[in-house]
């Protein structure tokens, strides 16, 4: 898993100038294991980017060991289509919530995922937990 390091993120973050980030500077120094997120929205980032490129072994390890699945596979018919965070709440210091909505085509049918994910930070990594859906 190495996209092209010119190539526009698929979480959709922008810079401060509205240009789209691209990937090597944003979500794959985390997903390559350069770095770790600094904080739960951009492991929520991370984790989007990780699905649209089908890098289940980020998925699971950015995944609390009291929720994660044994094993993850992905559904290969699945096409991303977009990402927007709508809120980044810290609860604590260790402890915070992001709602997003994640767009996707199966089958010619387009998916809406709106959810409020839970994170926790343990040992200076972040780490998903679950969430509702919206």
């Amino acid at each position: 898993m190495r996209a092209p390091v010119s190539v526009d993120c698929p979480c959709g973050q922008r810079d401060e100038r509205g240009r789209a980030q691209v990937f090597a500077a944003c979500c794959g120094r985390y997903l390559g294991g350069e770095a770790l997120a600094p904080d739960a929205e951009r492991l929520m980032r991370s984790r989007y980017s990780a699905y649209t490129l089908g890098h289940v072994p980020y998925l699971l390890s950015s995944w609390h060991p009291s929720t994660r699945p044994a094993e993850l596979s992905l559904d290969a018919g699945v096409k991303w289509l977009g990402l927007e965070v709508r809120d980044h709440r810290a609860l604590d210091t260790d402890r915070a919530e992001v709602e997003f909505v994640a767009r996707s085509r199966l089958a010619g049918r387009g998916q809406r995922l709106h959810e409020c994910s839970r994170f926790v930070r343990e040992a200076g990594q972040w780490l998903y937990v679950d969430g509702d859906l919206l």
